[in-house]
């Protein structure tokens, strides 16, 4: 290794922290924001509070994993590439899926239930519309199937609901660098966004926390722009999804 070489890395690691605590604190905020707007009338207190089986419970569990997905994948690709454009476009993405996890995690707080369930992931989604899903089946990450109205997907290799990667196409992203890595991250983060919009539709439909139910809708808008930016990008790289 080169002495430039080794400055470089040492000089992302305080980075690398910087930007590590500032999504805690993000976090932090996030919950307590949520705690200060959440409507106890409606779903989140007293009689009215999420059973550990609702849409509520399961929406907020499956998202939280979901996105902390989305941050890993970011933080690898800024340590893979140079390019100002995606390196910003990752920065981003972890930023508002930490914030948002967050979020999801402060509400089952409150309710005072697990974060984790025995039940398999989206089983909340089984009385869900099945266009919720639709263009899912088409991603190279596993299998979709049809269940009581709704669907859903067979984990494989670490990839535990729609659109996300597996522990085969991490290693690659680790792995590759420069444009590679770029086009690959692009890629795996289209396809994370599209499995996390069918399921934030999902919630749309099931959710009746009207605060769970409006960050679910703020996900779809948010994620649905994302993916033309990627596209965009994609196609300046001379790749496509």
């Amino acid at each position: 290794m080169t002495d430039g070489a080794a400055v470089g890395r040492a000089s992302r690691q305080p980075l690398v922290a910087g930007i590590a605590a500032a999504l805690a604190v993000l976090t932090l905020v996030a919950v307590a924001v949520v705690w200060l707007m959440s409507d106890r009338s409606e779903g989140t207190a007293g009689t009215g509070t999420p059973k550990d089986t609702s849409a509520e419970a399961g929406f907020a569990r499956d998202m939280s994993i979901h996105h902390q997905q989305a941050v890993e994948m970011s933080f690898i690709v800024r340590d893979r590439t140079s390019d100002e454009e995606v390196r910003r476009l990752a920065f981003d993405i972890a930023s508002t899926q930490a914030t948002q996890a967050g979020m999801l995690q402060g509400w089952l707080d409150m309710w005072g239930l697990d974060k984790t369930s025995d039940d398999p992931p989206m089983t909340w989604m089984k009385n869900a519309s099945t266009d919720h899903m639709e263009g899912m089946d088409g991603m190279d990450h596993g299998s979709m199937e049809g269940m009581d109205g709704g669907s859903t997907y067979t984990p494989h290799d670490g990839s535990l609901m729609p659109g996300m990667a597996t522990n085969t196409q991490l290693d690659a992203l680790r792995k590759a660098k420069g444009k590679a890595a770029e086009v690959l991250y692009l890629k795996l983060m289209t396809a994370h966004h599209k499995g996390g919009i069918g399921m934030a539709k999902g919630a749309v439909e099931l959710v009746k926390d009207p605060t769970e139910k409006h960050l679910a809708e703020t996900m779809v808008q948010g994620q649905q722009s994302e993916i033309q930016l990627m596209a965009d990008m994609l196609t300046a790289r001379g790749a496509s999804f």
